[in-house]
């Protein structure tokens, strides 16, 4: 046990839409959720209430995920709180959509650092006490545009797709501490961006979905959740597609 004596979750990205999902999914009595953000003080602060308010405990940190010194120095503090990690979820993001002859090269690099560089970062950061316990859950937010691609996310899809192959070599690498890895590839999920387009275009999507809907930040998390427990204890390596069909 820690010393706490709850479970520490870290949830990278949880001051908003899937990452703040997710850090609701973990409000109980049992665990202890971490998360960092960027610069929105009061999303943070309203994840932070309403965590609080269905019955769990939460933190919010200000930090740069694609930052090695920033991600060591919010991982230390929040060792030097509760001794150890339990549950890492990778879920910050970031996009810079355009089409690729159009794309500047600082929208390449900055998805690239964030999505990509930001996961090899904390999961780096969480290995070493992880393996220390001889426990632990990684679960990195992908996408099933990493999987199918997608025209104007080159840069986006590449990140993603590079969580897939980073995702199964470090369940190879940590399996034999007990330490599974796995990968939630989210389809089109009801968050800030989708309310803000048109009707049009929101048909467009629905019409690529089988299910015929666009998803809910609650079924990220429920699936996030379920790979953090014991019941998942034998999945590793794997990539769980939550996007109604979309990549079949």
């Amino acid at each position: 046990m820690n010393k706490t004596d709850k479970q520490t979750i870290v949830v990278t990205g949880g001051s908003r839409g899937i990452g703040r999902a997710i850090c609701l999914a973990f409000a109980d009595s049992h665990s202890t959720v971490y998360f960092n953000y960027s610069s929105n003080h009061d999303a943070a602060n309203a994840t932070i209430d309403l965590v609080v308010k269905a019955g769990g405990s939460a933190s919010g940190i200000s930090a740069d995920i694609a930052s090695e010194s920033a991600v060591a120095a919010f991982f230390q503090q929040i060792l030097l709180e509760t001794g150890r990690i339990d549950v890492l979820i990778n879920n910050a993001g970031i996009t810079r959509d355009n089409l690729l002859v159009r794309m500047k090269e600082s929208d390449w690099d900055e998805v690239m650092r964030v999505n990509l560089k930001g996961v090899f970062h904390c999961t780096k950061a969480v290995a070493k006490p992880m393996i220390k316990q001889h426990s632990g859950r990684i679960i990195n937010i992908t996408s099933v545009v990493g999987a199918m691609g997608n025209a104007g996310q080159s840069n986006y899809a590449a990140a993603k797709a590079g969580i897939i192959g980073f995702t199964k070599s470090m369940a190879r690498e940590l399996a034999s501490r007990n330490i599974t890895v796995n990968a939630v590839a989210p389809g089109y999920i009801e968050t800030d961006m989708t309310h803000s387009l048109t009707e049009k275009v929101k048909e467009s999507m629905i019409q690529q979905i089988p299910l015929g809907r666009f998803g809910a930040p609650g079924d990220v998390a429920q699936t996030v959740r379920f790979l953090a427990s014991e019941n998942a204890a034998y999945i590793t390596g794997q990539v769980i597609h939550v996007s109604g069909g979309m990549y079949i």
